[in-house]
């Protein structure tokens, strides 16, 4: 029985593809792998990252790209019936045979800014991530 339950997801798994970098998100490790002063051009850039959110020029001439990626994830609640006592977890309520599970929220939030000198190379970049 079991060997039938593990084919069918064995076979799922076999056919996907890997995302690209600029649809898994930007992390820490991603940038610093990525961005390299005075090496990195924006082709590269966009291939790695895809579009900026922003792009800015400064009064010397320097081109500005910021990104910013919010990420964040609930998972649901759910109740059932069966005989139980009181738990002493604050997120789980047993009582009089009913189960309740709490609600569970997270966000990550990411942002990056890429300065690029007049031959469109990096010349430098910063990165600030928080979760939540």
């Amino acid at each position: 029985m079991k060997f039938f339950l593990i084919l069918p997801l064995a076979l799922l798994s076999a056919c996907s593809s890997p995302l690209p970098a600029k649809n898994r998100g930007i992390t820490h490790g991603l940038v610093q792998m990525t961005l390299k002063r005075g090496q990195t051009t924006q082709p590269q850039v966009l291939e790695a990252f895809g579009a900026p959110n922003i792009t800015s020029l400064e009064g010397d001439g320097t081109e500005v790209w910021t990104y910013l990626r919010h990420a964040s994830r609930s998972v649901g609640g759910r109740a059932s019936a069966g005989l139980g006592i009181l738990t002493e977890s604050p997120a789980r309520l047993r009582l009089f045979g009913l189960s309740a599970d709490g609600f569970e929220q997270s966000s990550r939030a990411m942002t990056l800014i890429i300065r690029f000198d007049s031959r469109k190379i990096v010349s430098d970049f910063s990165s600030l991530a928080s979760s939540f």
